[in-house]
């Protein structure tokens, strides 16, 4: 509805992993580097974990437009399988011919063999990738393990690369499969991305909507973006979709703070006063900041004139008690010295007045 309204080509914040709208933060940069490294190397087994929404996905379809011409690949990406759900899948990625229902398991792995040695030979490279690999059942990580053992005496015949959210460290640390989380030569946590990297993803993803770089959002929309999300991209999808639409029904030309925190409480489902309270926060920690800075330059004054003059320090209690005792003297003694300096002035007055006859006398005499 807002894409005319704002002069995009297409919606710029969707959920499906489109790999265009990839934005490469350092974390992303540094996942993508490990599976293709884990890929071209000689292990045979690639772990990639994240949070729900960290962008696992499409980190892996970019994965897909970077890798050789050489590379066979075989997507999983519902691992809720039993062993023989699994290899059955393995040979329709692979177009591997099989006896559907066949109760063992042996002509399967029979066929992924033949197949990878015929890859092998070829001079390509077979990878087996597997989204939500955290939905593994035990059974099912060790017939993967039992898949690595296929190789020549030079090369492993298949690549995996597992997929998952943390749970799966969690799995691959269990005594069970010890044997397979040892096989792992490259692994990497995704993690949400910070503040200046959830600024960039919203600008880029409008640049490739066609908005070019005109600012859509205000500076406190973004911000509120970053705290709503976490910094996790699904999340600020969701936002920013539901923001840009909310501006649309408003007729704003670009999403304001108001507009991205009423986005948050119709996505979350929660009463979100976040604004005031951010704000409010903000103020008081800058009010007590501003503070402590004006009492510690007046006591770093109050120390530097302390050392260049008499001027005690405020913990000497007796010393200070003795300055006020002496100024209050002073004030004291100045006060006498005042009212009696008029009756000084008058005696002295009266003295001139009781000798002036006689100097007049004296004068006429003369």
């Amino acid at each position: 509805m807002y894409i005319d309204y704002f002069g995009l080509r297409e919606k710029p914040f969707t959920i499906a992993p489109d790999p265009r709208y990839l934005y490469m933060s350092e974390y992303h940069r540094e996942a993508l580097a490990h599976l293709l490294y884990g890929i071209a190397g000689d292990g045979c087994m690639v772990l990639l974990t994240g949070d729900v929404g960290t962008g696992k996905t499409t980190v892996c379809r970019s994965l897909l437009q970077q890798l050789p011409e050489n590379t066979e690949t075989a997507i999983i990406v519902n691992p809720k399988l039993s062993v023989q759900e699994l290899l059955e899948t393995i040979c329709e990625e692979f177009d591997i011919s099989f006896t559907r229902n066949s109760s063992s398991v042996k002509s399967y792995i029979d066929g992924i063999n033949a197949h990878l040695l015929s890859t092998h030979t070829q001079g390509k490279t077979a990878v087996l990738i597997i989204d939500e690999a955290q939905n593994l059942d035990m059974d099912v990580l060790e017939q993967l393990r039992l898949l690595t053992n296929l190789e020549t005496d030079t090369a492993k015949l298949l690549k995996i690369v597992l997929i998952g959210q943390p749970e799966l460290q969690e799995k691959l640390r269990s005594p069970q499969v010890a044997q397979i989380n040892q096989r792992i030569t490259s692994r990497y946590h995704l993690a949400p991305l910070n503040r200046n990297d959830v600024y960039g993803f919203i600008q880029h993803r409008m640049i490739i909507a066609g908005g070019g770089r005109m600012e859509f959002f205000t500076k406190n929309a973004l911000r509120q973006a970053y705290q709503l999300s976490r910094g996790i991209p699904r999340l600020i999808n969701i936002l920013c979709d539901r923001a840009l639409l909310g501006a649309y029904v408003e007729d704003k030309a670009c999403v304001t703070e108001k507009t991205m925190l009423k986005a948050g409480r119709e996505v979350l489902g929660e009463d979100l006063p976040l604004s005031e309270k951010v704000r409010s926060t903000g103020v008081l920690t800058k009010s007590i900041v501003a503070a402590l800075t004006l009492m510690v330059f007046m006591a770093t004054v109050y120390l530097f004139l302390a050392k260049r003059t008499d001027l005690p320090y405020f913990w000497d209690i007796s010393r200070l008690q003795s300055v006020f005792e002496k100024k209050s003297e002073e004030k004291v003694s100045s006060s006498e010295e005042i009212t009696n300096v008029p009756l000084g002035n008058n005696e002295d007055a009266g003295s001139e007045e009781t000798q002036s006859p006689v100097s007049t006398e004296s004068a006429h005499r003369k």
